[in-house]
C-alpha cells in the first residue's frame, strides 16, 4: 500500500489540494486520506496498532484518488488529519462526528470533550475542509467548467464480524444518475458482485460530504466505497484507479447521451 501522510508536525494548513487547477469534469474528495494525529492530541490514547488500523482513515483511497487525478486531469481536495481527530464526512451535529468508540474500539482522547474543544477541532479541520471544496466548486462554476464530484473510501473486510463480500460498491442518493453508469460499466469489466449502495447507503449517514457540496449544487454525484484488502499494493491502487476512471468516463458518456435525448 502507498504510503500514507503521517508526519506529526502540524503543516500551514491541514487541508491539501492537489492539482487545483485541473480542468477535467470531475473533482475528487478522500475525506478519510490520512491518519495523521497531531502532537497536541498525543495518540488520543490509542496504541500504534490502532492508529494505522481502518479506524484511522482509510487505507489506499488516497493512492487511488491520487492516481485518478492524474488521469482525469481533475482537483483533489483532502483533509490531512485522522478521521478519529474528527470525522470530515459527518455533519458537526452528528454523534459521531468526533468519535468516541469507533466498532468496538474506545478511543480515550475523544470522550468528554467540552463544547470549547469540539469547536477547536471542528475549526481545525471541519470548516477548512468544507471552505476549500466550496471555494474550488465556486470557482469552477464561474468559469463554466463541467463538473461531477467523486468521494473515494474504502471498507474493511469484516465489520463487527460480517464478512463483506462486495470488491467494490457505489453510493447516490438522490440523482444517481453518475453511480448507475459507473456500476454499469464496472460490471461490463467483469467485476462481481457490484455493491449498490452498499456496504454503507446514505441513510447510514455517510453521505454527508457530497449532499453538501455535490447534490446541493445540483452536481452528479457518487460515493466509491473498495474493499481496502483490494488495496494492498500501490499497483493494486493504480488498477483501481483505471477501472474507476473508465467507468467514470463511461458514465459521464451516459449522462451526456441522457441529457441529449431529454432535450431533443
Amino acid at each position: 500500500m502507498a504510503s500514507p501522510t503521517t508526519g506529526k508536525t502540524e503543516a500551514n494548513s491541514v487541508i491539501q489540494t492537489e492539482n487545483g487547477s485541473g480542468r477535467g469534469p470531475f473533482v475528487i474528495l478522500c475525506d478519510h486520506a490520512s491518519r495523521r494525529v497531531p502532537d497536541d492530541l498525543g495518540d488520543l490514547g490509542l496504541d500504534e496498532a490502532a492508529l494505522r488500523a481502518h479506524i484511522a482513515w482509510d487505507p489506499g483511497a488516497l493512492g487511488v484518488s491520487r492516481e485518478l487525478s492524474r488521469r482525469l486531469d481533475a482537483p483533489l481536495v483532502y483533509p490531512d488529519m485522522s478521521r478519529l481527530v474528527i470525522d470530515c464526512n459527518r455533519d458537526t451535529a452528528a454523534h459521531d462526528l468526533i468519535p468516541s468508540v469507533s466498532e468496538i474500539t474506545e478511543i480515550p482522547g475523544n470522550r468528554d470533550l467540552s463544547d470549547a474543544e469540539r469547536a477547536a477541532r471542528i475549526a481545525r479541520v471541519h470548516a477548512p475542509f468544507h471552505s476549500a471544496i466550496a471555494a474550488l466548486l465556486d470557482a469552477r462554476a464561474a468559469e463554466g467548467l463541467e463538473t461531477a464530484v467523486v468521494s473515494i473510501h474504502s471498507f474493511t473486510p469484516v465489520y463487527k464480524g460480517i464478512a463483506r463480500p462486495w470488491p467494490i460498491g457505489i453510493l447516490s442518493n438522490i440523482d444517481r444518475r453518475l453511480a448507475e453508469g459507473m456500476l454499469a460499466d464496472l460490471g461490463r469489466q467483469g467485476i462481481e458482485p457490484l455493491g449498490d449502495n452498499e456496504p454503507y447507503a446514505p441513510s447510514d449517514g455517510v453521505y454527508y460530504t457530497l449532499a453538501r457540496h455535490g447534490e446541493a449544487r445540483r452536481l452528479p454525484s457518487a460515493m466509491v466505497e473498495i474493499r481496502n484488502d483490494e488495496l494492498a499494493t500501490a499497483s493494486a491502487e493504480t488498477l483501481w484507479a483505471e477501472r474507476l476512471e473508465r467507468a467514470m468516463r463511461a458514465a459521464r458518456d451516459h449522462l451526456h447521451a441522457r441529457q441529449g435525448s431529454e432535450h431533443a
